[in-house]
């Protein structure tokens, strides 16, 4: 069984350090490092500035399906750039409805979908963490209750991450962040981005979606419970 990814560039592979110049800097999605998480093979689709709607247009969810096998797994994370365009692709309206489209594809094909809200932008003013997705991330929320699809919630995890580790501690996730640790240069456009991640950002991402879909594919639950063992009088 494979698990495919749809989404956008903060899903998408590596860029290798092209943006910083430096190898150990790269800025990539989380989708590039799934598979150090997950002994399920990984087929990562997704690209830079797509939208629900580019993402079939330009022929990417297309070769996907293609691939599906029934058993497989599609984990579906949009809305980062569909909000650019609200006239065709609202929250509640172009991009649920390709969402849904996404979904019921994905079924015919007996493949699993599972939804993901997006992953928030690392924008603090004055000591909060502003919410930079309006209503996309609820749409997703309700479109999975709806049809009954997974949803993986990295809109709240990512919040969660950036207040725990702290206005400063969080920019390690990102280029900027890390190069300011090395004591290296970037330029103006990554010292500005708090939206696409480097290594740490990408692999702490991942590890929270693998271990939803471990706990989706029931991993552990054969497990005798410890409880018994650990409980004191």
């Amino acid at each position: 069984m494979t698990i495919h990814l749809a989404g956008d560039s903060t899903v998408a592979p590596t860029d290798g350090g092209a943006a910083s110049g430096r190898p150990d800097l790269p800025l990539l999605g989380w989708g590039d490092e799934l598979q150090r998480f997950t002994a399920e093979p990984v087929q990562n689709h997704a690209k830079g500035g797509a939208t629900t709607e580019s993402f079939r247009e330009e022929g990417r969810w297309d070769a996907l399906a293609a691939a599906l096998e029934p058993g497989d797994t599609v984990v579906i994370q949009f809305g980062h750039n569909d909000q650019k365009e609200p006239e065709t692709l609202a929250a509640d309206g172009g991009y649920r409805d390709r969402l849904a489209a996404f979904v019921a594809e994905t079924r015919a094909a007996g493949a699993r979908p599972v939804l993901a809200t997006s992953v928030e932008r690392r924008m603090f003013h004055e000591g909060a963490l502003r919410h930079s997705h309006g209503p996309y991330p609820a749409a997703v929320r309700a479109l999975g209750k709806e049809l009954d699809v997974p949803v993986v919630d990295l809109t709240a995890f990512t919040r969660w991450l950036y207040t725990w580790l702290g206005e400063d501690e969080s920019a390690a996730l990102f280029v900027h962040g890390a190069a300011a640790d090395l004591r290296v240069e970037v330029d103006e456009q990554l010292r500005g981005d708090n939206t696409h991640y480097t290594t740490a950002g990408a692999a702490a991402v991942a590890r929270f979606v693998a271990e939803h879909l471990h706990a989706l594919d029931g991993v552990g639950d054969d497990q005798e419970p410890l409880g018994k063992w650990l409980v004191r009088p």
